[in-house]
Formats: structure tokens, sequence, C-alpha cells
């Protein structure tokens, strides 16, 4: 019996990834605000602008949205740090991810709900008591093990172990997408190589690249089993989430700010599903599996199923540089309009070709991610078996909105799992 509450957290990094986050059944959503982003470097980030509407969007859809302010804070960031505290205050934005001390202390001086980020590293129950002071969720270090995780879980319970709001501290955990090679995220190779801060949201991940070393004595270059020692593989627990989930935390993060919609989708999707499946008591190695190949299908670097959780690095390294992923998206036009009554897209080719029995994805922001197949095709109001570049068609297919960007989903050839 699951005596806790879950609630399956996904990312969004923009208004395209929000949708499909909302689509795909998430209890809650994380994003970050432009200048104070762990994803710094994405180039559709949320501006404090942009918080009346995501917040409306989120609590109309009965979904919950956190505010991620867990970068590393310098005095220069103060004031810009306690503009976006007012915002979030002001906008019922419902808690901020934080790290720094600024921003915990700035938090709970105007009352807005805190959960401390991974990069405070929290690994045991007196580090916890600290920070219950300030936070009401404790996202627990990705290093610990299953059994050190349910020991915590349990000592909250036994040591009555309360927030701010006079509630038990809940913990959450992070169970799929991208792990860094150093503690907790805490990550500095970016910064010494190129003075671009992964503390600041600014990591050019020099980790995910090929490196040779060579002895400088002898000048012999030393051959290394795996060509990317500093670069995991992806996180997945879809096969370890029941035993996650008897831990006793309450939150399950999904990683991926930085990806797209359709990962968001899929992801969310596929934890959205199993989740459901354990509280049901209906949850199979088949079923898992299942969800396991679908989000094969998006971004992903390989899995490692249960990274530390299990306490086994021993499949934990990447094989190959960028994405694994089964199925390749090629971008094939922009929807011009949707007729609604007849649940027609009129669109225009813009790139490649496509033809009826295709299979396409269609993301924006406000569809967020759809995905269905090319069952016939119009050219220029005539039955067509193919359509160019600059061709105008028409489809059936679901809802989706005017300028909404059009793929073609193919299945990525020599994939390795």
């Amino acid at each position: 019996m699951i005596n806790n509450p879950l609630e399956l957290l996904a990312p969004a990094g923009h208004w395209d990834s929000l949708s499909a986050a909302i689509r795909a059944g998430a209890d809650s959503v994380y994003f970050g605000l432009k200048e104070l982003n762990m994803r710094a470097r994405a180039s559709r980030s949320f501006e404090i602008s942009d918080l009346k509407k995501l917040v409306r969007l989120c609590h109309s859809t009965g979904v919950k949205c956190y505010l991620a302010l867990n970068v590393v804070i310098y005095d220069e960031n103060i004031e810009l740090m306690k503009e976006m505290v007012d915002a979030a205050r002001d906008h019922g934005v419902d808690a901020i991810i934080a790290t720094d001390w600024a921003v915990l202390r700035y938090a709970q001086e105007n009352s807005v709900p805190v959960h401390i980020s991974t990069q405070a590293n929290i690994t045991n129950i007196e580090a916890l008591k600290q920070f219950a002071g300030y936070a009401e969720v404790m996202v627990l270090a990705r290093e610990l093990r299953v059994e050190q995780l349910a020991q915590i879980n349990h000592q909250i319970q036994q040591q009555q172990i309360k927030a701010p709001s006079g509630n038990l501290v809940r913990t959450e955990i992070f169970i799929h997408g991208a792990l860094c090679i150093s503690l907790s995220g805490q990550c500095f190779t970016s910064l010494h190589q190129t003075n671009h801060s992964a503390n600041r949201g600014d990591c050019l991940q020099a980790c995910r690249r090929s490196y040779r070393v060579i002895d400088e004595v002898s000048g012999q270059e030393l051959l290394i089993d795996n060509r990317f020692i500093m670069s995991p593989k992806d996180l997945c627990t879809l096969g370890e989430l029941s035993q996650l989930v008897k831990t006793g935390a309450s939150l399950f993060k999904i990683e991926g700010r930085g990806r797209s919609a359709d990962y968001v989708f899929k992801v969310t999707n596929a934890y959205r599903v199993a989740l459901d499946a354990i509280c049901a008591g209906q949850y199979t190695p088949e079923l898992a599996e299942q969800l396991i190949k679908q989000s094969q299908t998006v971004f992903n670097r390989g899995f490692w199923h249960g990274g530390y959780y299990l306490g086994d690095p021993s499949e934990s390294w990447s094989q190959a540089f960028g994405s694994k992923s089964r199925i390749e998206k090629r971008f094939v036009g922009s929807v011009m309009n949707y007729y609604h009554k007849p649940g027609i897209v009129y669109a225009e080719v813009q790139c490649d070709k496509i033809k009826p029995g295709d299979r396409i994805a269609i993301m924006g922001p406000t569809t967020g991610y759809v995905e269905g197949d090319i069952t016939s095709l119009y050219v220029n109001d005539h039955p067509a078996t193919e359509a160019q570049k600059e061709d105008h068609i028409t489809f059936p297919f679901n809802r989706v909105r005017r300028n909404d960007k059009i793929y073609l989903l193919c299945s990525r050839q020599n994939w390795q799992s």
C-alpha cells in the first residue's frame, strides 16, 4: 500500500515543453527564468513577465509550478533574485527550488515555500534537519542508494521532522534524465576550461566529449576501456520505480529543462503510466519494458538502469557522443492553419518530403506535443502520393495551432541499446 501521495514533477524549459508536460499528466512542473537559470544557455527561457500566464495555465489544469532559482548567486544578482522571489510570491508560484542561503533567507522572510535543490547534496538526516527550518521539500542527493533513501524517510517519520508549514518534511528524488559525473551536479570543469560556469546555468558540457590520455614521460597514449570517461548514461528508473516508491519519497523528478517537447511528453507520460500502475498494484515487468522502449524513442545517451540507487556503476558510461534515440525527428514544415470542424491541417512543406503512411509529430507552445500518422494527403487541393518542399498540403489530424512545427519521425539507423 502507498501511504504517501506521489507527485510526478516534469521539466518545463519553454512553452512547448510546459504544454507537453501538462498534456502528459505531470502533477507539477519546474522552470527557470532568464539570467538566474540553471539552463541559462537555452534560447527560449521564461521571463518574469511570463509568470502570470504560466501560473494561470498550470493552476487551471491542477498542476503545481516551481521556480528553480538554484544557481550560484553573486552580490550583483541579489536585487534581481529578490525581484524574482517577489514576482513568484505575487503570482502564486507554489514554491522556489534553491540552494543559496541568500535565496533561502529572502524566501522565508517573504513567506515563499522552498524546496532545497539537489545541489545542497543532502545525504543524511542531520543535514536534512538543518534545512528543515527553511524548506518543505528536500531533494536528496542522486548518489544515495535505495536503502539510504528509505532510512532518511523513515527517520523523518520517526523523529517527526517538520517544515516551516508545520507539515512533515517531504523528500524528492530524480528518476530520469542526464547525470553529471560530479557530486550532485556541482561541476567546475566547464568553468575551468572555458570560463562558462555549470553552476550558473552556462555549462558547455566538456565532460560529454572524448579525451586522449598521454603518459608525459614515455609519450605513450594510454588505452581506456571507454572513450567517454566523464560522460555517464542517462538515469532510467522505470524498472526500479516500485523500489523507489517504497522508500517513502513523495516527489519524483524528471530531469530535462533543456529538452524538447517530445522528450518531455514521452518521458513524463511513461512515468505517469508507471506511477499510476504502481498505485493500483498493477505494475509488471512487461509494462516497465514497454515504457522503457517508449522513453528510448527520444533523446538519450543510453540508459543506466537504476543509477546510483542500486549501487552498481558498472554500466554507467556512455559509449558515444550525442543521442541514442531509436527515433529521429526531421523538420518538415509549419502549420499555416487548422480547420476545426473537419479536423484538417493546412501546412507548408519547408524541408524534406512527406507522404501518406508517414508518422509525424507536431509541436508548439499551446499544442505541446501530438503524434500521429498521415492517413491521406492533398497537395494544392489535389490528392497526392507525396509532397515536397514549397508544396502547400492538407491532411486530417488532431487539433494543432497555427505556426506549430511539423516533424517526420523515422527509425534511427544503427541504433544500439
